[in-house]
């Protein structure tokens, strides 16, 4: 399987083409899933999924003008017999995996088949994710918090941290979470972006110190693309990749 990993979706025409090069078609002529699970953790999630689905909201994905499109939602498949759903996802061009919460669509992939799914997809097919769906791609992911989050999946290791933000410094507990692995490297999305304000360049060297991985931190400008487990970073705008101790 393929993959197209951002920050904030398809936001340029570099990364539009590098999702075009990995479809091997035009967006016109391919067909795509959309998950938004990640949202509903946060208020207004439904309505955030909804604008997200209609090709409304901030991250360009359900309204680049497929051929077809279809909302698969994770927490509904756990209760689905897999035979129902596993081929509409193996016949699909694309998964197009919405932003939110990390932890929680982790847990979700997992719990409803898809990670395990995954490896098995034609190799043609390709993942597009958005912020948390970028992060939920690695073996390995952190992510801050404002207060410790419910693991669904058990205790989740956690440590406080402070980080430094135009505003002044924020308390964080920066949290260690288990991802799908269907790739061998770590993304930190929203690299400098105003509205996340703890996500800066240096703050984003100390979450990568945490993580056992090469890790890219991305701005909404780029994505890493993937290929045959070869990774590439594009990009109009800033990116830094960050090995991990010892390599």
């Amino acid at each position: 399987m393929r993959a197209l990993l951002t920050s904030s979706g398809i936001t340029n025409n570099s990364i539009r083409g590098a999702l075009v090069d990995l479809l091997g078609k035009p967006i016109e002529e391919a067909s795509a899933l959309f998950i938004p699970t990640a949202l509903y953790p946060f208020p207004g999630g439904p309505g955030m999924a909804w604008r997200a689905i209609s090709g409304a909201g901030p991250s360009p994905l359900a309204g680049l003008g497929w051929r077809s499109l279809g909302v698969l939602e994770l927490t509904a498949l756990a209760h689905i017999e897999d035979g129902t759903w596993e081929q509409t996802i193996r016949d699909a061009d694309a998964l197009l995996v919405g932003g939110g919460d990390p932890l929680f669509l982790a847990h979700w992939m997992r719990r409803s088949g898809l990670t395990r799914l995954l490896p098995t997809l034609r190799v043609d097919s390709v993942y597009v994710g958005v912020s948390a769906a970028s992060i939920a791609a690695a073996p390995t992911f952190v992510e801050t918090y404002t207060e410790q989050p419910r693991g669904a999946d058990g205790p989740l290791k956690s440590e406080p941290a402070v980080f430094s933000t135009p505003d002044g410094d924020v308390d964080r507990l920066l949290v260690t979470g288990q991802g799908a692995g269907l790739v061998d490297f770590a993304i930190i999305p929203h690299l400098d972006n105003p509205r996340h304000p703890d996500a800066s360049l240096a703050n984003a060297e100390r979450w990568a110190s945490r993580i056992p991985l090469p890790t890219y931190a991305i701005d909404d400008a780029s994505a890493v693309k993937v290929i045959d487990g070869v990774a590439e970073v594009v990009s109009e705008g800033q990116w830094k990749l960050f090995q991990p101790a010892g390599s």
